[in-house]
């Protein structure tokens, strides 16, 4: 995953709209494919994207660069995406107990893939994406996610074995691990 230069986030976090716009680019498209997984709905993912580059250019300036900057941008995707989920069951309750729920056609549902991964659990399905969809370590995932290495290790490992089954089943469901 592209890392930039410490000269741009530096100039970044001194309010150089150039070198931000640069980081904007280099990291919107996987911030996008991150949340577009772990929210299941593209257009939601496009709007939790706009945030998260609000948080990033309101916070750039506090990078200390312990970590990667990769890594840091995932972890404010991650937290921008987890509000989200969290505002969504708010409101959800909320109308479940003014009205019951319309029903849900197949077609609006996306493909087997989409299906699939929201089989899995909110946390299983951060880390595989993290690992597996965009390529970071496991060390670099754990940070993001704020968990140690050893559960991204298990919480992949779990959601690989649930999406062998639920593609070997065509259906299924996984506990938040």
């Amino acid at each position: 995953m592209y890392e930039p230069d410490p000269d741009v986030i530096r100039a970044a976090g001194h309010g150089d709209q150039a070198a931000f716009e640069e980081l904007v680019r280099n990291y919107q498209a996987h911030v996008w494919r991150f949340l577009r997984h772990l929210l299941g709905d593209p257009e939601l993912a496009r709007d939790i994207t706009q945030e998260t580059f609000v948080r990033v250019y309101r916070k750039v300036g506090t990078f200390r660069f312990r970590s990667k900057f990769s890594t840091w941008v995932f972890q404010i995707a991650r937290n921008a995406g987890v509000d989200a989920i969290r505002a969504r069951q708010r409101r959800q309750r909320l109308r479940d107990e003014v009205m019951p729920a319309p029903p849900v056609s197949d077609a609006s549902l996306g493909t087997e893939l989409e299906w699939a991964l929201q089989s899995l659990g909110r946390k299983q399905r951060e880390a595989f994406v993290l690992v597996e969809s965009l390529g970071l370590t496991y060390r670099e995932a754990a940070k993001a996610l704020g968990v140690p290495e050893g559960t991204v290790k298990s919480r992949v490992f779990h959601a690989r074995s649930h999406l062998m089954a639920w593609m070997s089943a065509g259906e299924g469901s996984a506990d938040d691990a």
